[in-house]
């Protein structure tokens, strides 16, 4: 019911919208920063509707304060605290949100409104930031309430399902197809899905044994267990990191190209030219800063420092590894070598369209973008793994045999 009623709001306009300018403004789009949140927004945006900005000031905001946690002390205080400090940062979270959605609407209504697309004036600006603001604070509550009573987490659900509404357009264009693409796309869709499954659940298992050790009047024996070290533990992060650099000067410099000043028109035009999606040049920046942008995000999640501390004070070591400096060095190598192989599969991921579309020239209707790819699929994995955890926990036997 909570999807069905976003996708109801995805088709509601904003008071004093005129949805036909909106739209027709966004045909021209489908390659810049706005058509991809377009694309998050379930094409929300392009209606201009109550549900405009979708969930993605909230993705944004979880980003900002997951790195500021490294950067302030009281943050990373604060997330060594367990629940309670996990709730005070969701709460700077929520705010943080409030704050970016407003900034957002209020940058969309100018610029739409200087593009011809929304005539407004001072007061119904402020009605649509209000109402479009609101429209994100609503799909953060709804997101949290299918993560809090529901199967899966409500965010990703929703970023999913605004995805999968491009799928009837991919569909037909497939069906419209000629011979070729209706035979291959299928094989070659199935095979991509297959490799992002084998990566994203791909796992370095470091064995970990611990020493028996006795507290009070008990002895507690050690045992053996598995730390697991995922190939790709930066998830969809760098590709969204890397399409933002790459799309931001293009959308700005598009702002001046129709500039009365002569040589400011033709520099603008001119990024504008060198930086399109259609370029070499772009595929080639996408894939390098995707790889940077992979070993980056992996320094921030992952800290071998921390976890050899863990495992010290718990008395856990690495078989052949001293505990401490020794195990902080072996972990950090085993990362670095496994994150080549994460950084090289969202690189390819990310560049994959373009080959794809140069191989398929017929089937340019459907949209085959790394970050959408990767979010549907792992959605759907996370999702029945959760659904087998509540099955066994019931005591079924499970509908994955």
């Amino acid at each position: 019911m909570i999807l069905a009623f976003y996708r109801f709001g995805a088709w509601v306009p904003a008071p004093g919208v005129d949805s036909a300018a909106i739209k027709n403004y966004f045909s021209g789009q489908g390659g810049t920063i706005l058509g991809l949140l377009n694309i998050f927004s379930g094409g929300a945006l392009s209606q201009f509707s109550l549900f405009a900005l979708g969930i993605m000031p909230y993705v944004t905001a979880s980003i900002i304060l997951q790195l500021l946690t490294v950067v302030i002390p009281s943050l990373e205080q604060l997330q060594k605290e367990g629940e309670a400090g996990y709730a005070k940062i969701n709460q700077y979270t929520r705010y943080l949100t409030v704050a970016l959605a407003a900034a957002q609407a209020t940058g969309y209504a100018y610029l739409f409104q200087r593009q011809g697309a929304l005539t407004s004036n001072s007061g119904r600006l402020v009605l649509i930031v209000v109402t479009l603001t609101a429209g994100t604070t609503l799909l953060m509550y709804m997101g949290e309430l299918i993560t809090k009573r529901g199967v899966g987490n409500g965010i990703s659900l929703l970023i999913f399902a605004s995805i999968l509404t491009s799928a009837p357009a991919g569909v037909a264009a497939w069906y419209n197809g000629g011979p070729m693409e209706k035979l291959f796309f299928p094989l070659i869709a199935i095979g991509i899905v297959v490799a992002v499954v084998f990566m994203q659940e791909g796992q370095r298992r470091i064995p970990i044994q611990y020493a028996s050790r006795v507290r009070g009047r008990r002895m507690y024996s050690g045992g053996q267990t598995f730390l697991p070290l995922r190939v790709n533990q930066a998830g969809v992060i760098p590709i969204i990191f890397a399409v933002s650099i790459l799309l931001f000067p293009s959308q700005i410099a598009q702002y001046f190209t129709t500039s009365q000043i002569e040589i400011v028109k033709n520099i603008s035009q001119a990024i504008v030219d060198l930086m399109s999606p259609q370029r070499p040049l772009y595929a080639v920046l996408y894939f390098l800063l995707t790889f940077g942008f992979t070993y980056f995000y992996t320094a921030f999640t992952f800290k071998p420092d921390e976890t050899a501390e863990q495992l010290r004070k718990n008395g856990g070591f690495i078989p052949g590894i001293r505990p401490g400096r020794p195990t902080q060095d072996y972990l950090a190598r085993v990362v670095n070598r496994i994150t080549v192989a994460g950084a090289l599969f969202l690189g390819a991921i990310a560049v994959m369209p373009y080959f794809v579309g140069f191989a398929l020239r017929d089937l340019s209707g459907i949209s085959l973008g790394g970050t959408s790819l990767l979010i549907v699929v792992s959605v759907v994995v996370e999702t029945m793994k959760q659904l087998e955890a509540q099955l066994l926990m019931r005591s079924y036997e499970g509908f994955i045999r």
